[in-house]
């Protein structure tokens, strides 16, 4: 024992060394095995070399993907076979939806997603948390068999308790309910919002992304969707979380915006889908959907034509970037953007100035006012090569828009929980919903329009203007934007 404990006394810098020199060339290895974009795995290999053990370790918590693609797969494809079946509404004639150059954007998108594209639907928008909300919990106090819940913030504050008090209610009255909370969203308020819920025999479980426990099962991926259905029939979905900066009557002048959305028709049995699948991912109880869905989908005399658009680090990793690179190369006359953290990586961006030169007017609305000065410094430090082509950016006025929007050529739509960055294309698990129809395309374009109006047009030379060390700040945030 003692001659043992003199040999690793002796050679302890030799045995560190080897054991750096193995754990950074095991990651450098499992890099260029997993990783398919050549800079991401480029800038992991120079952690992981020039960092002994630090970078290696930092790989382990945050650079690899541990979504567990067998464990639920086959579930995954029953549950979409069934609501192929339960949606077998499909859409031939888009013309009366929308305009012809569509007809290539939809075929993109049946490559992208597997649930069919639907007719029948009706989706609303409603405007902020004044409209949302009352609306979303007069839907739970109305529920006869079941409420699915599933956000990233829940917090516990006066709206948060309002929500729980209504889902509290809904229980007690015999109602199915099941709430599901990303495990880091829901520590935005201390104490969190689930013992409320609990103590009262609500189910209410928690989406595994947390870093802190040794097992360390998926850090740095958040589940962003947010997803509420009322009886298998009355949906919400959009971007919108569940917390009182929304509210006017409490914030008052201080009111951040937002546009959420209720939907009814064959899309919500595709959101009972996305949440089904998550709930199972998360407690490993399998929902049936037939048990949760309406017994009869209700075609909604709108009849709007959508289908959601589900995306994360699984087997749906960069739908919403690929769907969204399908509508750039489609446009042909307008391309309206809004976005709260407009962070695009170079491929769109490229397809977003590829599609200014090719003549068609891009325009691009950004917060004046952002709850992330981090992101908002990063935005400033990329937009010039969007301005530069012909892209036409907008800052807004007024308090901070959570707002996440496009349409393209006035008749296709894309609503959901997706920002432009790489956190919400790539890490996050998230929903978006393509919607064809000139109605709702042309109500968001006014929504757009309106912040246009109010708003202040971004020239390259105003951003020259700020100043050396703000660039520089800018450039320095920027580098970090993949984990913003």
């Amino acid at each position: 024992m003692s001659s043992l404990w003199e040999f690793l006394v002796e050679y302890q810098t030799h045995l560190i060394f080897a054991a750096s020199v193995v754990l950074s060339v095991s990651a450098a290895v499992h890099i260029a095995l997993t990783k398919r974009d050549v800079r991401a795995a480029i800038a992991w290999v120079g952690v992981v070399l020039f960092s002994p053990f630090l970078g290696p370790i930092l790989y382990f918590i945050v650079g690899i993907n541990r979504i567990r693609h067998t464990r639920i797969r086959s579930h995954r494809d029953r549950l979409l076979k069934e609501v192929a079946d339960h949606t077998a509404v499909t859409v031939s004639d888009l013309a009366r939806h929308a305009a012809p150059q569509c007809l290539s954007l939809k075929k993109a998108s049946d490559t992208v997603t597997r649930f069919p594209l639907c007719g029948g639907n009706e989706i609303i928008p409603l405007n902020g948390g004044d409209q949302a909300y009352p609306a979303m919990l007069a839907a739970i106090d109305a529920a006869t068999d079941s409420v699915v819940l599933q956000t990233y913030i829940f917090d516990n504050d006066i709206v948060g308790h309002r929500f729980a008090d209504s889902l509290i209610a809904a229980f007690q009255r015999g109602v199915r309910v099941r709430i599901l909370i990303d495990s880091i969203g829901v520590r935005y308020s201390h104490p969190t919002i689930v013992n409320r819920l609990r103590q009262q025999g609500v189910m209410v479980e928690l989406f595994e992304t947390n870093a802190v426990t040794w097992r360390m099962p998926y850090a740095n991926m958040r589940c962003h969707r947010k997803i509420l259905v009322v009886d298998g029939e009355y949906g919400f979905a959009g971007g919108m979380n569940i917390r009182e900066e929304f509210l006017t009557e409490i914030t008052r002048d201080e009111t951040a915006r937002d546009i959420h959305f209720q939907v009814r028709g064959p899309i919500v049995a595709q959101l009972l889908v996305i949440f089904c699948h998550d709930w199972l991912f998360s407690t490993g109880e399998q929902l049936k959907l037939s048990e949760w869905v309406a017994a009869e989908a209700a075609f909604m005399p709108a009849d709007m034509a959508a289908r959601c658009v589900p995306s994360g680090p699984d087997r749906e990793i960069e739908s919403t970037h690929k769907v969204l690179l399908a509508a750039c190369a489609v446009a042909q006359q307008r391309i309206r953007i809004q976005s709260p953290y407009f962070l695009p990586d170079q491929v769109l961006i490229g397809a977003l100035t590829t599609a200014a030169r090719r003549g068609v007017q891009v325009d691009i609305v950004i917060p004046g006012r952002n709850n992330l000065r981090l992101v908002q410094y990063a935005m400033m430090a990329q937009i010039d090569q969007m301005i530069e082509t012909g892209c036409r950016v907008w800052k807004g006025s007024g308090n901070f828009d959570h707002s996440k929007l496009m349409t393209v050529d006035d008749s296709w739509s894309l609503i959901g929980s997706s920002n432009w960055d790489s956190r919400s294309l790539r890490l996050n698990f998230e929903i978006d919903i393509e919607v064809y129809d000139r109605r709702l395309a042309g109500w968001i374009n006014g929504a757009i329009d309106n912040e246009i109006a109010h708003g202040e047009r971004l020239t390259v030379e105003a951003l020259r203007k700020q100043g050396l060390l703000a660039i520089l700040r800018n450039k320095l945030i920027w580098l970090a934007t993949p984990y913003l």
